[in-house]
């Protein structure tokens, strides 16, 4: 893979998420050759996949090239590979490009969508963990309204205007009121022979409540906002099949529709060759220490939502979104150049600044430590986190122009189907 042989300690990174990234930023000068190995050649601003999804945002608002990211390390290689398999005897990563041995391995692989062993489901339903999954969502969704717009009958037409998404957390959240907002802003001036009141957005939750790892309070804002939009939220309701056409849930519901959205759980994405002990099988997370040191081995690491770190605050592991990632990856760092100068490591303390999640226009709600608030300010502050944390100034003005276009026209630009989606039944 023509990496080139080096006389200072080689770590080899595996992602190149938010985990991933703020790490090897923080050994931009350290005397250490770092490589690099992720499927995709850009790093992915989660968070706001479900803009793209949803017409929003354009991909490569959300979208950073890696190597542009790097271009000023000094002893930093990518390779644009998976890794197949650990071998914990030769310390070496193997992967479909070439081997590498390693004197430092940091597992940052993140998380995939959980489908809780349903087959069904994984077939005929639409995630959401990566930026072609989203463009695929955006397609589907237009496609479908163009299809109803040609539709002979009624019950045709609904199937095609009915969205359904499993699980109200952040994400499941956020792209309903998105999707309400395009039907509200949308569906008038560019189809006018489809009335609004046939295109429903069902939100359907297994808990009893909607973004249960938020206040009681944000949930119930959140709930308030939703249903002010229009969104069916169903409570308590526990999706159990779905066959391409019909969403069945255990209490016997049926929801008729082509537009069927999973985003009700996510798994780790653990690396072949480390198991045992060190990786739960509950959650695919590999147990780390308070020093990201997974169980069992002085030289791997895993951050972020692939490690589980138990502490008297967080007994259940920290919450798998940026900041603790972000923070680990950083703290992580500060530990390998303190012991290569003979220093002790110290154990990573999680610093929480906060949980928000937005609904849609002048609506969103934030837990700030105890305290929980919503509305157009939590919308405003929404929006400016999100555009600081962008890799990129000019991700940032795309996005904030894009923003700002569609909050003065309501309009969503990005409503193109370049990319037909062809379901694979």
């Amino acid at each position: 893979m023509n990496i080139p042989e080096t006389s200072l300690p080689r770590i080899v990174v595996i992602g190149g998420g938010f985990a991933g990234i703020s790490f090897i930023k923080n050994l931009r000068n350290a005397q250490a050759q770092i490589v690099l190995f992720d499927r995709r050649n850009y790093h992915t601003f989660q968070p706001l996949l479900y803009q793209v999804s949803t017409a929003g945002l354009e991909p490569d608002s959300i979208a950073y090239p890696l190597r542009k990211i790097f271009r000023k390390h000094s002893n930093f290689h990518f390779r644009m590979a998976g890794v197949d398999f650990v071998d914990l005897q030769k310390k070496e990563v193997q992967t479909p490009i070439g081997n590498l041995s390693f004197d430092y391995l940091v597992i940052a692989t993140g998380t995939r969508t959980n489908f809780f062993g349903n087959e069904s489901i994984q077939a005929h339903s639409m995630p959401m963990k990566s930026v072609p999954q989203a463009l695929n969502i955006r397609s589907l969704i237009l496609q479908n309204i163009e299809k109803a717009d040609i539709s002979e009958t009624l019950e045709e037409k609904k199937r095609y205007l009915n969205f359904v998404i499993a699980g109200a957390g952040p994400t499941g959240v956020e792209l309903a009121g998105a999707i309400a907002e395009f039907r509200k802003g949308i569906l008038h001036n560019d189809y006018p022979w489809l009335k609004k009141e046939d295109m429903e957005v069902h939100l359907v939750e297994g808990s009893d409540r909607v973004l249960a790892p938020m206040q009681p309070k944000s949930s119930k804002n959140a709930d308030r906002s939703l249903e002010k939009l229009g969104v069916h939220v169903h409570l308590n309701t526990f999706v159990k099949d779905y066959d391409g056409t019909t969403v069945t849930t255990q209490d016997g519901k049926t929801f008729e529709t082509k537009t069927f959205i999973w985003a009700a759980g996510v798994t780790g994405a653990p690396v072949n060759g480390i198991e045992g002990d060190a990786l739960l099988d509950r959650a695919n997370r590999y147990k780390v220490n308070r020093f990201s040191q997974v169980d069992g081995y002085e030289n791997i690491f895993a951050l972020g939502d692939i490690a589980y770190m138990e502490t008297e605050v967080y007994p259940k592991g920290h919450p798998q979104v940026a900041q603790p990632a972000i923070q680990q990856g950083k703290h992580l760092a500060k530990n390998l150049k303190a012991s290569w100068k003979g220093r002790a490591m110290k154990p990573f303390v999680y610093f929480d600044k906060g949980t928000m999640a937005t609904i849609g226009r002048n609506k969103a709600v934030c837990d700030i430590g105890n305290r929980s608030f919503g509305g157009a300010f939590a919308w405003f502050l929404w929006m400016f986190v999100h555009l600081w944390f962008l890799v990129g100034f000019r991700n940032r003005v795309v996005t904030f122009f894009n923003w700002t276009y569609n909050y003065i026209n309501y309009d969503r630009a990005a409503r193109l189907i370049i990319r037909p989606f062809r379901p694979k039944n």
